[in-house]
């Protein structure tokens, strides 16, 4: 009967482990969940990261698209042909006012 009761005080103190590490990683688990600021943080991350992704995306598909384009019609880069505009104009504008001055 000694043996007997024995086995079944080992069996019990058995049970009384694997409960407790269940009941250990439940407790994580809801810990976890109760974290309001480090999932937000991770719901954060993860859609800065998701944008990210799409930028990069748009940016190529943008470029691939504007090299595609006939090149005639694709957009100037930078200040120069504007600044060659303005230029030609104050030039046409200087001319005009040295003829009609000289008429007059």
């Amino acid at each position: 009967m000694t043996g007997n009761g024995t086995g079944n005080t080992e069996a019990l103190r058995e049970e009384i482990r694997r409960t407790r590490v269940e009941l250990g990683e439940t407790m994580e688990a809801l810990a976890a969940k109760a974290d309001v600021k480090k999932r937000l943080k991770s719901s954060a991350d993860q859609t800065r990261e998701r944008v990210r992704e799409q930028a990069a995306m748009t940016v190529a598909r943008v470029r691939a698209q504007a090299g595609l384009a006939h090149p005639q019609s694709r957009v100037r880069q930078g200040p120069l042909p504007f600044v060659a505009l303005a230029a030609g104009a104050v030039a046409a504008a200087v001319v005009l006012l040295i003829i009609r001055g000289r008429r007059g």
